[in-house]
């Protein structure tokens, strides 16, 4: 997060782009050869994925300020789709979350859901800050691992 940080200001936005770094990342996870360090290889990806992203918010921007009326149309045809989509991942989330242990599922609320850091949520559970980073780290891992599983 923090090299998509250092390349991309809105926060939201550099949100975005680690997403689809990550997704790209996976699904091309075949595809590492170990030439490079992981953290370089996905640096790389974060690289293109932020090239990517604005290219398209300039052509975005450039259409949109020469056909304004393309955009009321773009959205108007998008946004149904867009909820119905989100909708769907949100269940599929949500279904994924329920597979998993209760530790796990407990920590990932804290950290994604209510945006605790991780020594909020140690204070909270009366942990340690590395039991904590530990169990985050063995949750994201099930998570993926049982996404993956439940798409398939």
């Amino acid at each position: 997060m923090n090299f998509v940080r250092q390349r991309v200001a809105d926060e939201d936005e550099a949100k975005e782009i680690l997403e689809e770094t990550l997704v790209t990342a996976w699904e091309a996870r075949g595809s590492f050869s170990g030439r490079s360090a992981y953290f370089t290889w996905l640096c790389g990806i974060a690289r293109h994925e932020i090239a990517d992203f604005y290219r398209k918010k300039r052509l975005k921007n450039l259409l949109f300020s020469h056909l304004p009326w393309l955009e009321d149309l773009a959205t108007q045809a998008l946004g149904p789709e867009q909820e119905l989509l989100k909708k769907e991942l949100f269940g599929q989330v949500k279904a994924t979350l329920g597979n998993l242990d209760q530790k796990y599922r407990q920590v990932l609320r804290l950290k994604y859901y209510q945006g605790l850091t991780v020594l909020e949520i140690a204070q909270k559970l009366h942990e340690t800050v590395k039991t904590v980073e530990s169990r985050l780290f063995r949750a994201r891992q099930a998570f993926a691992k049982t996404f993956a599983a439940d798409r398939s």
